[in-house]
């Protein structure tokens, strides 16, 4: 668990000072120039598409772990725009609660402990 912890905090970090500064140079506008590229159909597009589809998963994924209950449904649409600046923290977060293991981590306390 610590060499998960120590991943997911550096890959916090560095999203983190990355993202500052692209939003210090591009400003905040994302949407267009991601779903710009995907229409352009070049490799940049294909990137996003696929970087899109782990977000959809990801969000899925959180929605199922939490048995797709109204806070897991929120978490999942956070996911689903968030990509590794909330998984990471969502990650860090469970991995710090009580008797955290990799199997309560992927599969949620209710289906762990069954």
């Amino acid at each position: 668990m610590t060499l998960l912890r120590f991943y997911l905090f550096a890959a916090l970090a560095v999203i983190v000072i990355y993202t500052g500064q692209v939003i210090l140079t591009d400003g905040f506008d994302l949407v267009t120039p991601f779903f710009g590229d995907i229409a352009a159909m070049t490799w940049p597009g294909q990137f996003n598409l696929d970087f899109m589809t782990f977000l959809l998963l990801s969000a899925l994924w959180v929605a199922w772990r939490h048995q797709f209950s109204p806070a897991g449904l929120a978490l999942a649409a956070i996911a689903s725009v968030g990509g590794m600046l909330f998984l990471s923290i969502y990650l860090l977060i469970n991995s710090f609660r009580p008797n955290a293991t990799i199997e309560t981590l992927l599969l949620g306390e209710s289906r762990a402990n069954t």
